[in-house]
């Protein structure tokens, strides 16, 4: 079992001026502490229906991060590609693995936010459209040189992105979430986001994804893969879960909620109430949460990343003792099909 953590990019009221050097020393710390991944989100613009703050952008800032880290992989969750220009984001990819030693996971995802598809020219009814396009033009300039590439919604002739490198594994996001009025997508693995899942080299299952709904995307996953010839058994797939804690040491449950909903509100907007935030991220005591994340290892996730919803290095610490420490050594109960 592999644990990473999200770095701290969202911009918290108060915390600006110094936001820099708390992502420095947080990058620091969990690379010490042995955590196996720093992620980070993805918003082009502040995305207020579901957030209270908006983020730095994702590749300068794992720039920043690689700069004082050595061995920590780097990761997006997701880079919303529809807001992409292939041959820009490729020589971004490309520079960070240059400078990282291939360090960095291209996380991808289609993004759900209108008006970030808009003010890139672009529509929600075109982001999956637009995400495969982007996500295959980077990867062909990520593998080699004079690359020809023709799409509805871009054109490359004879492009060279360098340097040229370690191509990075892709692992795609999407499949079930637990059903809301509030969210902006169906609660359902749709056959294109199949596709796309099972067509790179691994996935990153919802963090509004309860268990149930993993291991049962899992196994509409693993029989596509078998049945493309690409078994996880074989191949490597990655399964991958993204999530949301915050650690108490509290005792008294009322106590360890009343912290948590402070925390988790100042980062996610409360259009979803609190029994759906509750019921999907990472809630509870050290015992719950923990029993939480064990019911998705043996939904088959094999790798969890989390936001720690602020830079706080004790809460860092907390993630470490509880979380890294205990879940390790731990393996998914659900052997990969062969």
């Amino acid at each position: 079992m592999k644990v990473g953590v999200f770095v701290p990019s969202y911009l918290l009221p108060g915390q600006r001026a110094e936001h820099g050097a708390q992502i420095r020393r947080f990058a620091t710390r969990a690379e010490e502490l042995g955590f196996d991944s720093l992620f980070i989100t993805d918003h082009l613009l502040t995305a207020t229906r579901f957030y209270r703050v908006s983020w730095t952008e994702p590749m300068i800032t794992l720039a920043h991060v690689a700069a004082v880290t050595e061995r920590v992989m780097l990761g997006t969750s997701v880079l919303v590609l529809p807001t992409r220009q292939p041959v820009v984001l490729a020589k971004e990819i490309a520079t960070l693995q240059h400078l990282s030693g291939g360090r960095f996971i291209y996380g991808v995802g289609t993004g759900w936010y209108p008006p970030e598809f808009e003010s890139t020219g672009g529509t929600r009814q075109q982001r999956g459209a637009r995400t495969d396009e982007v996500l295959e033009a980077s990867m062909q300039l990520l593998k080699g040189a004079h690359v020809n590439f023709e799409g509805k919604h871009y054109n490359l002739r004879d492009i060279t992105v360098e340097p040229l490198s370690h191509v990075p594994p892709v692992w795609a996001a999407g499949g079930q979430q637990l059903a809301h009025e509030a969210s902006p997508d169906q609660a359902a693995m749709a056959p294109k986001v199949l596709d796309r899942i099972c067509r790179w080299d691994g996935w990153i299952a919802r963090p509004t994804a309860e268990p149930r709904q993993i291991a049962e995307d899992l196994a509409v996953i693993d029989a596509e893969l078998i049945r493309r010839g690409r078994a996880r058994a074989q191949t490597g797939f990655a399964i991958t879960h993204e999530n949301f804690c915050w650690l108490t040491e509290k005792t008294d449950r009322d106590a360890v909620i009343e912290e948590q909903k402070r925390y988790l509100l100042g980062v996610v907007s409360d259009e979803r109430p609190w029994d759906y935030i509750e019921t999907v991220y990472l809630t509870g005591t050290i015992d719950e949460v923990q029993q939480r994340i064990q019911a998705r290892v043996d939904a088959g996730v094999e790798h969890i990343f989390l936001h720690t919803m602020t830079a706080d290095l004790d809460q860092l610490e907390l993630f470490a003792k509880h979380i890294l420490e205990p879940f390790k050594k731990v393996e998914p109960r659900s052997a990969p099909a062969t």
